[in-house]
């Protein structure tokens, strides 16, 4: 060989041994995964989970409906009863007043407050009267106690004004004496 050759081969393999030795301290490289073609949509489950998400949609749609009905005629009787507790006090008072039990004024008036508490009843609003009843803070209000013989304490014994009820919920407690 002639030096030159010599030398071209002593620079190869100092290139070489770097080579190798980069080889060496390098991890060797992950081989590459082809991305997956995506996998087709599985329509059933998509179409089921759609359902499902439109029908939960339409139940609280009509949970909101009702419950905004609900506190519109909560509203609406909160509004009305003291016309009619006036109203049965006044009716009260003119019958008590006359001597005649016949008179039509106050029939007709009985009659239009009847259809008024048949209007709530129709919409849902009860009214109630817990005369003989255990007292409840949740359905009562307590005006007074009076002891009252032969009755057990804690038992509405007269009932000041009627309370009224949307099925569970307490518009108005009644308001009562109880026994001591």
């Amino acid at each position: 060989m002639t030096e030159a050759e010599d030398q071209v081969t002593e620079e190869v393999q100092p290139e070489e041994a770097l080579a190798q030795d980069a080889a060496v301290e390098a991890p060797e490289p992950e081989p590459e995964t082809e991305p997956e073609a995506e996998a087709e949509p599985d329509w059933k489950d998509l179409a089921h989970r759609y359902a499902a998400d439109a029908d939960n949609a339409r139940k609280q749609g009509a949970q909101r409906v009702a419950k905004a009905t609900r506190d519109g005629m909560k509203r609406v009787a909160s509004e009305l009863l003291p016309a009619l507790d006036d109203f049965e006090r006044a009716l009260a008072h003119a019958e008590s007043e006359e001597g005649d039990d016949e008179h039509h004024l106050t029939k007709g008036i009985r009659l239009v407050q009847e259809q008024m508490l048949s209007a709530l009843k129709r919409a849902g609003i009860e009214q109630f009267s817990p005369q003989g009843e255990k007292f409840d803070p949740h359905l009562h209000e307590a005006v007074s106690t009076n002891p009252v013989e032969g009755v057990e304490p804690g038992t509405v014994v007269e009932v000041y004004q009627a309370g009224y009820r949307l099925g569970e919920d307490v518009l108005r407690p009644a308001k009562v004496v109880v026994s001591a």
